[in-house]
C-alpha cells in the first residue's frame, strides 16, 4: 500500500506508486477503489485486447446519453484516439460527446512511467490528470487502442462519491446476486422486494416470496419454501423441503427436514429435527443476560401455539407442547406438557 497525503489528482498517484514498482516489466492496469460495480468478465477482455494489439494503452470506455461527470474520449476522423478531456475542462461540443472514460486503462509500463514525468496540471482543478497520459502518447505516435461497452454495462463504471450513489450501486448488485441464484434453480417472486447476501447456498425448487431478508452465510436446502416477510440471519441451515413461513426470524439455527414453521416465531441458536410442527408464535429465549443457550427440539415433536422455550432446553422425540407453555426444563420424549410453567400432562 503507498499512501499519497496530498490529493493531486490520479497521475500523481500512480506516480507515487511506481516506487513499488521497480524490478517490474510488463502491462500496469489501473483500477479505481470506489468502481464496486466492475465485473472481472471485462476486465479479462480489457486485457485480451490490450495483449493481442500489442498496445502500449488500453482503455475501457462506455457509450451513454447521461455522460455528465465523465472524462470524454476524444478521436480523429480515422476513430483513433487522441486524448481524454474531463468534463471541467471540456467545451461545449466535447461535452456533446456520449464515449466516456471509464478510468480504467492498461498500460505498458515504461511509456506510462515516462510520460507522468511530463504532465503539469493545466486544468481547472490544478491536479495531474493520468488521462493526459493518453495525449502525450498519441503526440508520440504509440498504440492506443479501446475497448467500448455499451450502456447498459456503461454502469460497471459508476462511482461511489455520495449515498445515493451507494444505494443505487447496492441495488444493482443486490439484483446481480438475485439473477445468480435465479439461474441456479431458484424461484424468486418478486426480485425488487427481496435481499439474499452473497455466500448464501440455496438448493434447486425453493421459492422465495417477497419482502425475504436473507444474511450471507445462509444455508437452504432444495424444494423449501421462504417467505413473505421473512429473515433468515447468518448460521442458519434449512434442510430439504422446509416452510419459513411470514413474520419468522431464524438465526444460527438448523432445520431439519419437512419441518414448518409458518408464522410469528423466533428461534435462535436451535437445533430442529425432522417433521417437526413449530406453532404459530413460538419463541426461543436463547439469551440469559450474559450468554446465548441452546434450544433441540427433537425429530416429530410437536410445538404448540405461543410456546416459549427458555434456553437451555430439549423437547424429545415426539414430545407435544400444549398453547401458551412456557418450558422451562427438558420434556422427556413422547409426552405432553402444559402450562405456565409447563408440566407434564398425565394420561387419565
Amino acid at each position: 500500500t503507498v499512501y499519497q497525503d496530498k490529493l493531486l489528482g490520479t497521475a500523481d498517484a500512480v506516480k507515487r506508486a511506481s516506487s513499488s514498482l521497480d524490478g517490474f516489466s510488463g502491462n500496469i492496469l489501473i483500477l479505481y477503489g470506489d468502481q464496486p460495480l466492475l465485473e472481472k468478465e471485462t476486465l479479462a477482455r480489457l486485457l485480451e485486447k490490450h495483449n493481442e494489439n500489442k498496445a502500449d494503452a488500453t482503455i475501457l470506455t462506455g457509450i451513454t446519453n447521461d455522460p455528465f461527470g465523465y472524462g470524454r474520449i476524444i478521436r480523429d476522423n480515422f476513430s483513433r484516439v487522441t486524448a481524454i478531456v474531463e468534463e471541467k475542462d471540456a467545451d461545449y461540443a466535447q461535452r456533446e460527446i456520449k464515449e466516456i472514460n471509464t478510468g480504467i486503462i492498461c498500460f505498458k509500463k515504461e511509456p506510462l512511467l515516462r510520460s507522468i514525468a511530463g504532465i503539469k496540471p493545466n486544468n481547472a482543478k490544478k491536479e495531474y490528470y493520468l488521462t493526459d497520459v493518453i495525449k502525450i502518447f498519441a503526440q508520440e505516435g504509440l498504440r492506443i487502442e479501446s475497448l467500448c461497452i455499451d450502456e447498459k454495462d456503461a454502469g460497471q463504471a459508476q462511482g461511489i462519491n455520495t449515498r445515493g450513489d451507494l444505494i443505487a450501486a447496492q441495488k444493482v448488485m443486490r439484483l446481480r446476486l438475485l439473477e445468480d441464484y435465479i439461474g441456479k434453480g431458484v424461484s424468486i417472486v418478486d426480485p425488487e422486494s427481496t435481499f439474499i447476501d452473497s455466500g448464501c447456498k440455496i438448493g434447486e425448487e425453493t421459492v422465495i416470496y417477497p419482502f425475504t431478508v436473507i444474511d450471507k452465510d445462509v444455508k437452504i436446502g432444495k424444494l423449501c419454501s421462504i417467505g413473505p416477510f421473512c429473515h433468515l440471519r447468518s448460521g442458519t441451515v434449512l434442510e430439504d423441503n422446509v416452510l419459513i413461513g411470514n413474520f419468522t426470524e431464524l438465526v444460527r439455527t438448523r432445520i431439519g427436514k419437512n419441518t414448518w414453521m409458518k408464522h410469528f416465531s423466533y428461534l435462535g441458536d436451535a437445533v430442529v429435527g425432522r417433521n417437526v410442527n413449530i406453532g404459530c408464535g413460538t419463541v426461543s429465549a436463547n439469551f440469559d443476560g450474559v450468554n446465548k443457550q441452546k434450544t433441540v427440539i427433537e425429530d416429530d415433536a410437536f410445538i404448540g401455539v405461543d410456546t416459549l422455550l427458555r434456553a437451555p432446553v430439549r423437547i424429545g422425540k415426539k414430545a407435544k407442547t400444549g398453547a401458551g407453555a412456557v418450558v422451562i426444563k427438558d420434556v422427556k420424549k413422547g409426552t405432553v406438557v402444559v402450562g405456565v410453567p409447563a408440566r407434564e400432562l398425565k394420561k387419565a
